[in-house]
């Protein structure tokens, strides 16, 4: 199991930390109560992975997006930090 991770049938969570893998029960977020602020966030995020999405789903757009990149960078994580960038700085101008 060294170097496994991620989740098993919403039951338990494979973790690594400094070489080691621990097992913790699956997170239970269902009474957590969100602030509008963070709703607000998640909102923004799942925006910013449909526009990644978007642009990694079209060839002519991923190869644009691609050309402007260092090499080593992903174009999926770039559009979406591109993304927050641009409407987060709109957000605190509206403020």
């Amino acid at each position: 199991m060294k170097g496994t991770s991620g989740q098993l049938n919403q039951q338990l969570v494979l973790k690594n930390y400094g070489g080691k893998t621990y097992i913790s029960r699956y997170p239970d977020m269902s009474k957590v109560k969100f602030t509008e602020s963070q709703k607000t966030e998640q909102g923004l995020f799942a925006d910013a992975i449909a526009y990644a999405r978007s642009i990694i789903s079209d060839p002519e757009k991923k190869a644009a997006f691609q050309a402007s990149l260092e090499p080593g960078r992903r174009v999926y994580n770039a559009a979406i930090s591109a993304y927050l960038k641009e409407h987060k700085n709109k957000k605190d101008q509206e403020l």
